[in-house]
C-alpha cells in the first residue's frame, strides 16, 4: 500500500487521514488527527465467513494509551488494563455507527482497534474514533463501500461549533456526537441544557454539513489507494420461507396480538413450532429446519411491520403514538435516602439515591488526566429482568452506554455544590424490560431525587422511539417494545424537561441513514409523548420535597482561612480526628479552607460545628470576646479571646487614666471582656478593655487604691465595681493560686 494523505480544513485547524506507513499489514490502517491529537486505527478480518452466523461478528475496542498525553498510568501495574466507561462508551460509539454500513450477507469475523497515538489537551478524541474506523474499513478490501464521519457538535452564545475544544465544552451548552453518511444520519448521541427541539434538528443539519466533507475526503482517500472489494453474494431468499409462510399466516395475527411479552412469546413459539412439525414429518434434515425458523422470524417481521404501517396497529394492540399504562411509587423503601419503583407497561426500574460527602465523589482517570465527579450513576440489567440466566461478572457494555445516557439526561438539572454540597449516586435496577428500561431509568431517577430532597431544578422524563420505514410509507412509534426495536428501522431516546432536551441517543437500521426532516418529525412526537410522562409523575410528587428524607446525613459547609487548615487538622490528623471520635460525624477539610461536616444526628451534627467554630474561628474587628488573661507584661496582657488565639492587651487600653501596672488590675486566669480594635497584616490582634467596658459597671473611673502613680499609694476602684478588698503588701502575699479575696475584685470575672 502506498503512503497517502489527505486534508481538510476545519476552521482553521488542519484534520487530515494518513495511509500506508503505519500497521501495514491489517487489512485497513489509518491515522487520523485534528491539530496535534492523532489516532491509529487498523481493521482486521477472518478471511472466511462464520457458518451459521446471520449477523456481523464485529469487535470494536478503543483504547486510550497514556503515553499519548504524557502520563504514565495510575494503579500498582502501571500499565494500562480493563477498558474505562469513556473507552467502553466510545467503543459502542463507533460500533453503532459503522455496523448498519457493512454489505448485507457479510459474516466474517471482523475487529477494529482504535488507540490514541498523541493528544494535545485540546481537541477531544471520541469523534475522531468514528471517522478512523470508517477511513480504514474504506482503504481495506473489505465490503464497506459507504464511508462514515464523525463529527462533535459544541454551541456558545447560540452559535454552533464543530469538533469544539475541551475547553470549549466546559462553556457549551450541547454536547453532540454525530455520524453520517453523504446523504443522511446514522447516529446520534449527547445532550444539552434543555434546549428546544428547534434547535437540536439546526445542529443536526450544521453537523450533516460537515460530516459530508470529510465522507468526500475518505472517498477520495479510498479512490488513491485503488483497493478493489470483496464481493459478498446477496442473501437468497430461502423456499422454506414461503413454505412455513403458508402454514402460519391464519394464526400469526392472533399470536402476535396475543396480550403480554411472554404470552406473545409462547403463542408464537407454538406457532412456529406446529407449522414447522406439520412440515417436516419424519424428516430429520436439521438444515431445512433451520431455514424454517429463520423463514419464519422474516414472515413475522414482515407480518408486523405491514401491520403497522397499513393498519396502524401494534403487537399490543396500541397506535402508533399510544403510551403504555405508568404506575409510579415513590418513597418505596424505608431506609433508602431516596426511591422510585417505576413501571411503564412490562418494564419496570427500581431506582435508588443515595447521598454522601466530599470523599464519596468518584475519581476518574483518564487521557485528560484526573477528574471528580459529584454525581454519577449506575444501571444494572440483571438477567432475571428480561427471563434469562445471565452469568454475572462486571458491568457490561450496554449497562455502561445505557447508564451513560440516563445520567447525561439528568446531569443537567442536578444543583451545583455550593446548593446542595452532596456527592449523589443513582443507581437503576431493571427488575423488567420490554421496551426502554434507559428511559424508565431517567424517569425513576428524577423522581427518587425528588423524593430524597435533592433540589433539582426541573423532573426529567425519557421516552424511546421507533420507525418502520418501507416502500415510502413511514409510521414513527412512541413507546416501543423491546420486539418493535429488534424488527424496526429506528431506535430513538430523548429524555427532557418540560423546557426542553437533556439527551438524545439515535440508532438507524436503514442502509441510507436518516433524513433531517423525518427526525424533526420524531422529536415533535417525542415531546408529545414526554409531556404525557412527565404529567403523570406530577401525579406522584411534582418537586422536590422541602426536606430531606429523614435517612438521609445532613452536611453543613463552613468556610475557614486556609491558613487554619492546618490548625484544624492538627498534628498527624489529631484534632480533626478527635472531633469525629467525640461527636460520630464525617469531617473533611480541603486545602482551600472549605470544610464540610456530615452526620444523620442533629445534635452531634451541632456539636461538631462547634467544635470546628472554636478552633478555627478568627478575630472580627469591634466583636467584644470574653477573654482570658494568659500572660502579663510590663506594657499589658495577653489575652486569649478564643481558644488558639491571643490578642495584647496594652496597658493604655485597659483605663482611661494612666495606668502603671496592669497586676494592680488583672491577674493571669481571669476572664475579662475586650474589644478587638485591630488585627494587622500580620495576623496580630491588639485588644482594648476600656472599650468593651465604656458605659457598663465594669469601667475603671479611678486607679486602683494603692495604685504606683507618681510615687503615691494604690487608691480603691470607682464606679460600680468591686474594690479589690484588704490585699496585703506585694511581698507578703501568698502565692497567686492561694491568694484570698479575689474573687471579689472589680473588674475581673
Amino acid at each position: 500500500m502506498q503512503a497517502e494523505r489527505i486534508e481538510v480544513d476545519i476552521d482553521g485547524r488542519t484534520f487530515f487521514i494518513e495511509t500506508g506507513i503505519l500497521a501495514k499489514q491489517a487489512a485497513g490502517a489509518v491515522v487520523v488527527g485534528l491539530e496535534e491529537t492523532l489516532l491509529l486505527c487498523a481493521t482486521s478480518a477472518e478471511e472466511k465467513a462464520k457458518e451459521g452466523f446471520d449477523f456481523l461478528p464485529l469487535t470494536v475496542d478503543y483504547r486510550d494509551k497514556t503515553a499519548a498525553a504524557g502520563r504514565i498510568p495510575g494503579g500498582f501495574f502501571k500499565r494500562e488494563s480493563r477498558p474505562s466507561d469513556r473507552e467502553t462508551i466510545t467503543s459502542r460509539l463507533v460500533d453503532r455507527s459503522i455496523r448498519p454500513m457493512f454489505a448485507d450477507g457479510y459474516s466474517n469475523e471482523t475487529q477494529i482497534l482504535i488507540n490514541p497515538l498523541s493528544f494535545d489537551f485540546e481537541n477531544e478524541t471520541e469523534a475522531l474514533a468514528i471517522t478512523s474506523a470508517s477511513a480504514s474499513l474504506m482503504v481495506s478490501h473489505l465490503p464497506f463501500t459507504e464511508p462514515i464521519s464523525g463529527v462533535r457538535i459544541g454551541r456558545e452564545n447560540g452559535n454552533f461549533i464543530i469538533f469544539p475544544t475541551i475547553k470549549q465544552m466546559e462553556t457549551s451548552d450541547l454536547n453532540l456526537a454525530l455520524s453520517g453518511t453523504e446523504e443522511s444520519l446514522v447516529m446520534v448521541e449527547g445532550g444539552g441544557g434543555e434546549i428546544s427541539e428547534e434547535d437540536l434538528v439546526e445542529a443536526l443539519k450544521f453537523g450533516h454539513e460537515w460530516i459530508k466533507k470529510l465522507c468526500v475526503a475518505q472517498k477520495e482517500l479510498a479512490a488513491r489507494i485503488g483497493k478493489p472489494k470483496m464481493v459478498v453474494p446477496a442473501p437468497e431468499e430461502k423456499p422454506e420461507t414461503a413454505e412455513i409462510f403458508a402454514k402460519v399466516e391464519e394464526g400469526l395475527k392472533t399470536a402476535l396480538h396475543t396480550s403480554g411479552k411472554f404470552e406473545r412469546k409462547n403463542a408464537l413459539k407454538t406457532l412456529r413450532d406446529e407449522a414447522i412439525a406439520q412440515i417436516m414429518g419424519d424428516s430429520d434434515d436439521e438444515v431445512k429446519k433451520t431455514n424454517l425458523k429463520n423463514g419464519f422470524e422474516k414472515i413475522q417481521k414482515k407480518f408486523v411491520r405491514h401491520m403497522i404501517l397499513e393498519e396502524g396497529i401494534r403487537a399490543d394492540g396500541r397506535k402508533t403514538n399510544e403510551i403504555r399504562d405508568i404506575t409510579i411509587a415513590v418513597d418505596a423503601l424505608p431506609r433508602t435516602h431516596g426511591s422510585c419503583l417505576f413501571t411503564r407497561g412490562e418494564t419496570q426500574a427500581l431506582v435508588t439515591t443515595t447521598l454522601g460527602t466530599s470523599s464519596d465523589e468518584l475519581t476518574i482517570d483518564n487521557l485528560e488526566g484526573r477528574s471528580i465527579r459529584r454525581f454519577f450513576l449506575h444501571y444494572n440489567f440483571p438477567g432475571f429482568c428480561v427471563g434469562e440466566v445471565k452469568r454475572m461478572m462486571g458491568a457490561s457494555r450496554r449497562e455502561i452506554g445505557h447508564g451513560s445516557l440516563a445520567e447525561r439526561a439528568i446531569e443537567r438539572v442536578i444543583p451545583e455544590n455550593e446548593k446542595f454540597p452532596y456527592t449523589i449516586r443513582v443507581v437503576s435496577e431493571i427488575l423488567e424490560s420490554n421496551g426502554s428500561s434507559s428511559m424508565a431509568t431517567v424517569c425513576g431517577a428524577s423522581l427518587s431525587l425528588m423524593d430524597a430532597g435533592v433540589p433539582i431544578t426541573a423532573p426529567v422524563a425519557g421516552i424511546a422511539m421507533g420507525l418502520v420505514m418501507e416502500e415510502g410509507k413511514t409510521a414513527v412509534l412512541s413507546d416501543i417494545l423491546g420486539m418493535e426495536d429488534a424488527l424496526g428501522d429506528m431506535d430513538f431516546k430523548v429524555a427532557g424537561t418540560r423546557k426542553g432536551i437533556t439527551a438524545v441517543q439515535m440508532d438507524i437500521k436503514l442502509e441510507g441513514g436518516l433524513d433531517v426532516e423525518l427526525m424533526k418529525r420524531a422529536l415533535t412526537q417525542a415531546k408529545e409523548g414526554r409531556f404525557h410522562i412527565l404529567d403523570k409523575m406530577d401525579e406522584a410528587i411534582s418537586k422536590p420535597r422541602e426536606e430531606l428524607n429523614p435517612n438521609a446525613p445532613r452536611i453543613h459547609t463552613l468556610k475557614i482561612s486556609p491558613e487554619k487548615v492546618r490548625e484544624l487538622i492538627g498534628p498527624g490528623g489529631k484534632v480533626i480526628k478527635g472531633i469525629v471520635a467525640d461527636t460520630g460525624c464525617q469531617v473533611d477539610v480541603n486545602d482551600a479552607g472549605e470544610v464540610k461536616i456530615f452526620s444523620a444526628n442533629t445534635e452531634k451534627l451541632k456539636e461538631a460545628i462547634q467544635m470546628v467554630e472554636n478552633i478555627t474561628q478568627e478575630a472580627q474587628v469591634d466583636k467584644i470576646y470574653d477573654g482570658i488573661v494568659r500572660r502579663i507584661a510590663d506594657f499589658g496582657a495577653f489575652v486569649e479571646i478564643f481558644p488558639g488565639t491571643d490578642g495584647l492587651l496594652h496597658i493604655s487600653q485597659i483605663a482611661e487614666f494612666r495606668l502603671e501596672n496592669v497586676e494592680d488590675v488583672f491577674a493571669i486566669g481571669d476572664r475579662i471582656p475586650v474589644k478587638v480594635i485591630e488585627v494587622d497584616p500580620s495576623g496580630k490582634i491588639r485588644l482594648s478593655y476600656r472599650e468593651a467596658v465604656a458605659g457598663t459597671d465594669k469601667e475603671l473611673r479611678e486607679p486602683p487604691v494603692g495604685a504606683r502613680s507618681g510615687g503615691g499609694g494604690r487608691k480603691p476602684s470607682g464606679g460600680g465595681g468591686s474594690s479589690r478588698g484588704g490585699r496585703e503588701g506585694r511581698d507578703g502575699r501568698e502565692g497567686r493560686d492561694g491568694r484570698d479575696g479575689r474573687d471579689g475584685r472589680g473588674p475581673r470575672r
